[in-house]
């Protein structure tokens, strides 16, 4: 079978795609002459062609003909110029426009075109640059930087500023492990946001799943691989954020861009050929689909090999697994689980998407980790005084109900966090009881309706000295929770000096002051409270990520309770020892005591 992609030979250039029902296919080479279109071979459902010559650095893409006919699933229209699923490079960022969507008009002008690049030679594999118990630290890379004054204005808002010294410092200066990026991969906006003005500045609207977003990466491959080896030089891991359950073609009435006009039977249909939206955005990928699995351990590799990359978070992670419905010994498990490169990864679910069944906590494979949403959920709901001590115990030990154990040594599975690039900031969750999305276009009827949260006594801004006192407690009790909590844990970029989305909870589409990272006015004081927390927890992250490691549960008057009991509905205070600390915590007092704990007392 025809490799897919390009294979770069002595004399010859390789292109081969994926288009098992179209009847001609057509690669269509660029140049300041203009494009030239080549008919390629058939070779059951791929096509390939092998012009002689080196073509490193050619630019292309591809045209397919069949029967137009979408209530068929057939998008056939040789029209629109067809980006390479296998691109590794593009020229320029996608630009969403009504031409994509409409038949029998010319898109070449608009789509970026694959650049052939040649293939580097692969980083050496090592185990992945990550701590179980320790650091994720999510970022958003344009808006991590973009304000960075130390960051020179060349750099901003990409991803070799990531490697920046004064970057690294604070990654450093919080004992980060590892760096988890949200979507780099080339992405297109949504297309109701043009005429609003806005932009998608998230990346979770992909297009092509193994080319850097030009604008995010301008360097391409080498830009992020040179990355991930200066971080890995100063400990810390990087994992990619990738989204391989739609695509930015989007519904019906979205373009013809890639997929769409080569594969249509990529997306997952309702035996009536409608689209299935599992997604929210439109459509939802087929990994029933062999060639969509393919596709996807195809583009992790990629990422691995060419760039060292030591793991992946999945978006809405349950659409890998449907068939349709959830199914826990997927394929696609099984299929990570044997590949040589992709089983040394770290792999890490958001375990939910907006399908039937689509609520999977806890039920991906043992050797996955998932982000729990109960843990932020209920811990947002313990310190705003609407949970039980019992409950929170439950989730500082590792959410047990949730993952259960296989023995007392068992890694604790749980990605723990209070707040993420999605819903409110931890300062807005202590600071708004609605959401103010008004930014965003859609009459504040986008984002979460409940997210738990409080504004003690005036939402939003303040000048009332309490209230800003208060809300500082709250700030520090949610975060020492967390630090004091069984699990890896993760805190979104900024989180730890009191970013603001002015009281946004879905600011996917604020590519300006609501989504940017403000580094002259953040909070050093509350920085460097959490860089204290961070110090704690990375003396022994080992105690913190193993289920019941040393974990003893105190009672009031300081002895081991053999048989936690927390059945009393209106306690308050808490109090265990691990990892050579003593934690008390105090919702009344609004705080979280930790103490070192001497070794002689201990055990």
């Amino acid at each position: 079978m025809t490799r897919l992609g390009i294979s770069i030979g002595v004399g010859q250039t390789r292109f081969a795609v994926r288009s098992p029902l179209a009847e001609k296919v057509w690669l269509c080479l660029f140049s300041e002459a203009g494009e030239e279109r080549h008919a390629m071979t058939r070779d059951g459902p791929n096509w390939f062609l092998d012009p002689p010559g080196d073509r490193t650095g050619t630019h292309y893409g591809y045209r397919a003909t069949g029967a137009w006919a979408p209530e068929r699933g057939l998008w056939f229209d040789e029209t629109k110029l067809l980006v390479d699923p296998y691109a590794t490079e593009l020229d320029s960022r996608f630009v969403q426009d009504p031409r994509l969507r409409h038949f029998g008009v010319d898109t070449a002008d608009i789509v970026p075109k694959a650049v052939v690049s040649a293939t580097a030679d692969p980083v050496a594999l090592q185990p992945p640059h990550f701590t179980p118990g320790g650091l994720i630290y999510e970022v958003n890379v344009r808006a991590f930087t973009w304000l960075h004054p130390e960051v020179p204005a060349s750099l901003r808002g990409t991803v070799a500023a990531l490697a920046h010294p004064a970057v690294v410092a604070h990654l450093k200066k919080l004992r980060v492990t590892a760096v988890e990026l949200m979507p780099v991969v080339a992405w297109i906006d949504e297309r109701h946001l043009p005429p609003l003005g806005l932009v998608n500045a998230w990346g979770y609207n992909p297009i092509a799943m193994m080319a850097l977003d030009p604008g995010l990466c301008p360097g391409g491959i080498a830009e992020l691989r040179e990355t991930v080896a200066a971080l890995h030089a100063n400990g810390i891991g990087m994992l990619l954020d990738l989204v391989f359950n739609h695509t930015g073609e989007s519904d019906v009435d979205g373009g013809v861009v890639s997929l769409r006009g080569l594969d249509n039977a990529a997306y997952s249909h309702a035996p009536d050929g409608t689209l299935i939206n599992d997604t929210g955005c439109g459509n939802t990928l087929d990994f029933a689909n062999p060639a969509v699995r393919a596709l996807t351990l195809d583009a992790m590799r990629h990422f691995v090999v060419s760039c060292g990359i030591d793991g992946f978070r999945f978006d809405l992670a349950p659409v890998l697994a449907r068939g349709p419905g959830f199914d826990p010994q997927a394929p696609i498990f099984r299929e990570i689980a044997a590949d040589p490169i992709l089983s040394t990864r770290v792999m890490i679910a958001e375990p939910w998407d907006i399908g039937p069944g689509g609520y999977q906590l806890g039920n991906f494979p043992s050797n996955w980790f998932e982000w729990n949403d109960r843990f932020r959920d209920d811990l947002r709901q313990f310190w705003r005084g609407h949970q039980s001590i019992g409950t929170l115990a439950t989730r500082l030990a590792g959410s047990n109900d949730v993952f259960g154990s296989t023995g007392d040594e068992a890694w604790c599975r749980s990605i723990n966090f209070i707040a993420s690039h999605d819903g409110f900031t931890l300062t807005d969750t202590v600071s708004y009881e609605q959401r103010h999305n008004g930014a965003n276009g859609e009459q504040n009827r986008d984002g979460h309706v409940e997210n738990f949260s409080w504004n003690n006594g005036a939402e939003g801004q303040t000048d009332d000295p309490a209230i800003a006192a208060a809300r500082r407690a709250d700030l520090k009790a949610l975060l020492e929770s967390l630090f004091a909590s069984t699990g890896t844990i993760m805190l979104t970029a900024g989180d730890e000096f009191g970013r603001t989305q002015q009281g946004n909870n879905n600011a996917y589409c604020q590519d300006n002051a609501i989504g940017w990272v403000d580094w002259t006015n953040r909070d050093r004081e509350l920085e460097d409270h959490v860089a204290g927390l961070a110090a704690m927890r990375a003396s022994d992250p080992a105690k913190f990520a193993r289920l019941h490691s040393d974990l003893r549960w105190l009672n009031e008057q300081g002895a081991e309770m053999t048989v936690p009991d927390w059945a009393a509905p209106d306690a308050n205070s808490l109090s265990w020892q691990t990892g050579g600390r003593h934690f008390t915590i105090d919702r009344e007092r609004r705080s979280v005591e930790i103490v070192a704990v001497p070794e002689e007392d201990w055990k």
